[in-house]
């Protein structure tokens, strides 16, 4: 009889060897083989009843039973057409055919997925591939504004840059992007120990809660493109490093002192709504957007 409940390292190992998955670094597979680190998370995200959960690389299962015994839903995106083809039939062996019913499984790209079946999503929980987690956040808070609330796992140095405050060692591109979408906080950490295989590096937890963008101006991609050239010449003045967008440093500086801005501050120091302050500037035609 096929054991019941959430994955233990035993039954994670035997799915693998049951598929003749060798995790492999490309894709960045580390299987959580803890329970309870499973509960852990799921209790950090504040998932509970009503929410339909879009969840990311589910691989064998380990998150994806968790979020079952808690949400409504749970659409899980998965690029390994194995491990796709493998997830509703774990669900159904470990929690039954009414817990399975809630399951759907999405095989395909994350990065590419431009709708998802049933309603509309409320929280997106996941372990995130290291080599993907940045692009893979930016894109789900861009195309499926109906979530509000997420956490998500990811490698410890990447979670440091997603809730870095302006003017810290570690603020960069992906921090002043996600506070376009949403404030982000780190809630905890993961030991390499609790995954399979084990990786070299912890993991931390961040909490995402979707907040409105600044009011400007300038459109979204506008935005970033200021902040892709502010930070692409991370030690420059702000001048210099806009000069490129601007046509030269001077009408760079126009344009940022006419934001309200130092134009010899560097890009680290500003946080969002100053990026879209300048974006304003620099890109003075665009209509009104939130």
């Amino acid at each position: 009889m096929p054991e019941r409940g959430l994955l233990d390292p035993n039954s994670v190992r035997r799915l693998a060897a049951q598929l003749d998955l060798r995790p492999t670094k490309q894709r960045g597979q580390n299987f959580v083989i803890d329970p309870n680190t499973v509960r852990r998370i799921v209790s950090l995200s504040g998932v509970g009843a009503g929410d339909v959960v879009v969840e990311v690389g589910p691989g064998l299962g380990s998150l994806t039973l968790g979020l079952l015994e808690v949400a409504d839903e749970v659409v899980a995106i998965e690029i390994e057409q194995s491990l796709a083809r493998q997830l509703e039939t774990t669900a159904r062996e470990r929690m039954g055919e009414e817990v399975a019913s809630r399951l759907t499984v999405v095989e395909g790209d994350a990065l590419h997925i431009e709708a998802l079946p049933g309603r509309e999503p409320t929280a997106v929980v996941a372990n995130l591939p290291y080599n993907v987690s940045v692009p893979v956040i930016l894109h789900l808070l861009e195309r499926f504004p109906s979530w509000q609330r997420g956490l998500v796992m990811v490698q410890l140095e990447v979670a440091d840059r997603l809730v870095a405050p302006p003017g810290s060692k570690t603020y960069g591109v992906p921090s002043a992007k996600l506070a376009w979408y949403a404030s982000s906080s780190r809630v905890g950490t993961v030991p390499p120990t609790v995954f399979w295989p084990v990786p070299n590096v912890e993991s931390g937890l961040v909490r995402i809660e979707r907040r409105e963008p600044p009011i400007t101006t300038a459109t979204r991609r506008q935005v970033f493109q200021v902040i892709d050239a502010a930070f692409s010449q991370r030690r420059k003045m702000l001048r210099a490093a806009l000069a490129g967008i601007a046509g030269s440093a001077s009408a760079a500086s126009q344009a940022i002192e006419a934001a309200g801005v130092d134009p010899q501050v560097r890009g680290e120091m500003l946080d969002v709504a100053a990026f879209a302050a300048v974006a304003e500037q620099l890109f003075p035609d665009a209509e009104a957007v939130r």
